[in-house]
């Protein structure tokens, strides 16, 4: 067997060690993560840099269109309120109460022993209700059932059109005048009905489905 004699031995060991130095090693590793945060860094600059050259001509972009904006803003405006305006003024259109129906209708209850002195009438605002004072003069044998034929016929008449009708004496006394209608000498009564109806029709009741016939 042959024998080896290694002269070169603590050499080697010390060059094994200068390989194995921590601090060589550390300086690596250091140098390595310089390089790699160096990098890291470079990329995000620019990155940076291309997100400020894009904010730059977007913000160019909207300067040049910006006023145009602003006046298409300024006329969405101005349109909105003129559509509101002009809802508004629709439904006080459609819901607005007309007074010739009402005087036709109430002249067709009027017989030519009944006379009319007073008339006032008053909208409400609060579900189209509608409050009218009517004060005349009734000639009759019975002046007072003239007055309630009257009150009769005008509830009759409104309830066609109007719904929630009420006639109400709040007067109704006999006079000592006596009048001359027709060549008859009539007794006269005094009287002030109050009518209140709400100016929307009555609602009309839906119709029952007719139920099939069974077959035989």
């Amino acid at each position: 067997m042959a024998l080896h004699l290694n002269l070169f031995h603590e050499e080697i060991l010390e060059q094994r060690q200068r390989q194995r130095d921590p601090l060589k090693i550390g300086m690596i590793a250091l140098v390595v993560c310089g390089v790699s945060l160096f990098l890291y860094y470079t990329w995000n600059a620019y990155q940076t840099l291309e997100i400020k050259s894009r904010l730059t001509t977007v913000e160019r972009a909207w300067k040049k269109i910006e006023p145009r904006v602003t006046a298409a803003q300024k006329r969405v405006a101005d349109l909105e309120s003129l559509i509101k305006t002009t809802r508004a003024l629709d439904d006080y259109i459609d819901n607005r109460f007309f007074w010739a129906p009402f005087l036709q209708k109430v002249s067709r209850c009027v017989a030519p022993n009944t006379q009319l002195t007073n008339f006032t009438g008053v909208l409400l605002d609060e579900n189209k209700g509608i409050n009218v004072s009517i004060e005349g003069v009734a000639a009759g044998r019975e002046p007072r059932s003239v007055a309630e034929d009257l009150r009769q016929m005008l509830l009759e008449q409104l309830g066609q059109t109007y719904s929630e009708v009420k006639a109400e004496f709040k007067t109704l006394e006999d006079l000592d005048t006596v009048v001359n209608v027709g060549g008859t000498h009539m007794a006269t009564a005094h009287y002030v009905l109050t009518v209140n109806f709400n100016s929307a029709p009555e609602p009309k009741p839906a119709k029952s489905p007719a139920s099939p016939r069974g077959r035989k």
